[in-house]
């Protein structure tokens, strides 16, 4: 079995997966009400844009330790992001159909950082 050439964060699936659901996140809070453009849609598209981009800082960083700090950060985005989401379903601003796609999105997501970030807490492979 051969592995890939990570070259850049790019190659990564958890950061390709993540810029997807940032993308998916710009989208819904482009559907919130106007009242809400500058409130909870903006704390969204932060949240969920953070979380690529601490992949990205991470992997680009100069030790596993510090990427494995990246990882815990993204995470904590990745959990607010799902938070704001929720939120606004509660408040009858989301359709709850309408955000089960992204919350799957990123329950996907939660689950390959949680994998990245035991895989950087191990001992370094020989």
């Amino acid at each position: 079995m051969s592995m890939a050439v990570i070259a850049s964060f790019r190659d990564l699936t958890v950061w390709q997966k993540s810029i997807t659901l940032a993308e998916g996140a710009y989208a819904l809070a482009a559907s919130l009400p106007g009242k809400e453009q500058l409130e909870l849609a903006s704390q969204m598209r932060r949240s969920a844009s953070s979380v690529p981009a601490n992949i990205a800082e991470g992997h680009n960083g100069r030790s596993r330790r510090a990427y494995a700090n990246h990882v815990a950060i993204a995470l904590g985005s990745l959990a607010e992001f799902e938070s704001h989401v929720e939120l606004a379903v509660r408040l009858g601003l989301v359709d709850p159909a309408a955000a089960l796609p992204i919350l799957a999105r990123a329950g996907e997501v939660n689950r390959m950082l949680h994998a990245l970030a035991r895989r950087l807490k191990a001992p370094p492979l020989a």
